[in-house]
């Protein structure tokens, strides 16, 4: 027992812990989360480690002394807002299996969960707008409308736009330009939006701005007195969902 408790007391000893997230989580749906074990130790490693955070639980068989081990799990949060992970345990075993040691790591880990994506017709009737105002074809060269000119391929190039009769010719792989759309930008404003119940009015705003950004359409959100003006940027899209995110129920 003497032994078990020195080793099992030792084996916990100089560990951090990382906990990553992707960087879009949505509530309702399921996400992988991974998990990094430090050994700080300079001569004994440290066997089956458990870790225990909230709904996240893993186990890391076998970390060396001062190297690392990572294991892959998954994650389902299905309320939208802030989550918070604060001082996640690690137990383990070993060495002989008659006790459970328990240790606490204090880290605090704070998630934004953005809304559930609902399906709705919102985003076909800002496309239905959008084609009524028209679309203009821009200088800049893109792969959406007209042909502007022939060039060598290059590594990365969709392989529907190879010009194939010129490369026949030539020898060589050539690739269509085309002239890109300038689509007329779109702003949401979320208490025009006639959906009642706030959860599902949400989840459908936050469903049409990822709909639009797919199809390269500049998007803007207006909500609680704030405006997002419209781009099609991946830190523009996380600034309005992680708005929707945190925006708190009325009446």
């Amino acid at each position: 027992m003497s032994i078990s408790g020195v080793f099992g007391k030792t084996n916990l000893s100089k560990l951090d812990l990382a906990i990553e997230f992707p960087q879009e989580v949505y509530a309702g749906s399921r996400v992988p989360v991974k998990i990094t074990m430090q050994n700080r130790r300079r001569f004994l490693p440290a066997f089956l480690i458990g870790l225990s955070a909230g709904r996240i639980s893993a186990l890391l068989p076998f970390t060396p002394s001062k190297g690392t081990s990572s294991v892959y799990t998954s994650v389902t949060f299905h309320e939208r807002g802030l989550h918070t992970i604060e001082n996640p345990g690690v137990h383990s075993v070993f060495p002989f299996n008659f006790f459970t040691r328990f240790k606490r790591l204090h880290r605090t880990y704070t998630i934004t969960v953005l809304p559930r994506l609902k399906a709705c017709d919102l985003a076909s009737l800002y496309r239905k707008e959008r084609r009524s105002r028209g679309e203009k074809t821009s200088d800049t060269i893109g792969y959406d409308s007209d042909i502007v000119s022939i060039r060598e391929y290059v590594r990365g190039d969709p392989i529907k736009y190879i010009h194939w009769k010129a490369t026949a010719k030539t020898g060589k792989l050539k690739t269509k330009e085309h002239s890109s759309l300038s689509y007329q930008p779109v702003i949401i404003e979320f208490d025009r939006v006639l959906i009642r119940d706030i959860e599902e009015r949400i989840s459908c705003v936050a469903y049409t701005i990822v709909q639009l950004l797919r199809n390269s359409v500049p998007v803007g959100l207006r909500i609680d007195g704030r405006l997002y003006p419209p781009d099609v940027t991946g830190v523009h899209k996380l600034n309005m969902l992680r708005e929707l995110a945190v925006y708190e129920k009325h009446g």
